[in-house]
């Protein structure tokens, strides 16, 4: 079982979300824990360029797209943390 932690900057940006995206959001966290960095069936779920042990998918599709960003802190003990998740607009990538 993989541990999830989010940024402060993730928990103020998700509060600032509508509900039904946290609701997305609490699923993928989910997802996650159980299954790991590799999230396959979370649409256009991919690493990120040039790294090794970031990744993003994308929560809701339409306009706005809504992502996540996380990274792999520590694959022995299996830690991630979530740093971004909003529009796809404003993503760090």
């Amino acid at each position: 079982m993989w541990q999830v932690t989010v940024t402060r900057k993730v928990a103020k940006q998700l509060s600032e979300l509508p509900k039904h995206i946290q609701a997305y959001f609490d699923r993928l966290s989910k997802e996650l824990e159980v299954e790991g960095p590799m999230q396959l069936n979370w649409p256009h779920f991919g690493k990120l360029k040039g790294s090794q042990n970031q990744y993003h998918c994308h929560i809701k599709l339409g306009h706005p797209t809504y992502v996540a960003c996380w990274t792999v802190a520590d694959k022995e003990i299996q830690l991630m943390e979530v740093y971004y998740v909003g529009t796809h607009e404003n993503a760090p990538y």
